[in-house]
């Protein structure tokens, strides 16, 4: 309302001026927010490293590729024991002790590890590498805007989510007809999903870390930064195997 619609020939109030407490330390609120958020992608990236070195080393070694190939029920056991472990820290993190919730992250980032193997079997290394890179550059513009930018993402992270399904859904029908154009349409659609969603879940993450600063909850603060890991770890997943999709070359 401007100055001189007021009625009653006064200045109206501002927030600050109402609760200037929850105002005077925004700047100390922002500065831990943005150091709670930098301890989230650094056990983020943590995780990562723990994932390509299990994957990796596991294709080093020729007695471990072979085991895994020759045993594929033993392939589905640990697809469904990271199913089970990422279901409980999605549903289960609010009451579970930081610490345990911290070590299941490692061990679903030690299980994929042990799937992503496969990778080094179907692609060759340059191209692994080459969509590593393009999936670290394109997170990380997009983590970037998603903690800088006023512009509210949450309907656009509803969407993304929702569009998610769907696209899992249109994998599951491509897996009967096996159509090479729906790959394709598949893999680069999944590309702008999780591009997107990096950016949302940056903002979505940051956005509870502050909440929980400005209310002083450093065990909330704790469960959100594990979770928030997990978040981005599986943005980042995706979107590195939709690209390695779309640039690899069969062996």
């Amino acid at each position: 309302m401007a100055y001189n619609d007021n009625p009653y020939g006064q200045q109206p109030q501002q927030p600050q001026d109402l609760f200037p407490s929850l105002w005077a330390n925004q700047e100390d609120l922002e500065r831990a927010t943005t150091s709670c958020l930098a301890r989230v992608f650094m056990r983020m990236f943590a995780a990562l490293l723990v994932t390509a070195a299990v994957s990796f080393g596991i294709y080093s070694y020729p007695g471990a590729t072979e085991f895994l190939m020759t045993n594929p029920i033993l392939t589905v056991i640990l697809i469904i024991a990271q199913l089970g472990v990422v279901m409980v820290l999605a549903f289960r993190v609010e009451k579970m002790n930081p610490s345990v919730s911290n070590v299941m992250f490692f061990v679903y980032a030690i299980l994929t590890g042990v799937t992503l193997s496969f990778i080094f079997i179907s692609y060759e290394i340059g191209t692994i590498f080459q969509a590593f890179a393009i999936s670290a550059l394109m997170f990380g513009a997009m983590a970037i805007y998603g903690t800088i930018t006023h512009r509210d993402l949450t309907g656009i992270g509803t969407f993304l989510r929702m569009a998610l399904i769907g696209l899992i859904l249109a994998s599951i029908v491509n897996i009967f007809f096996r159509s090479d154009t729906m790959f394709v349409i598949i893999n680069y659609v999944g590309v702008l999903i999780f591009v997107g969603l990096t950016a949302a879940d940056t903002q979505r993450i940051k956005n509870l870390l502050a909440q929980a600063n400005a209310d002083n909850q450093e065990e909330a603060i704790r469960k959100i930064s594990v979770m928030g890991a997990l978040i981005l770890y599986l943005d980042f997943i995706n979107l590195f195997l939709k690209i390695l999709a779309i640039l690899g070359r069969r062996r």
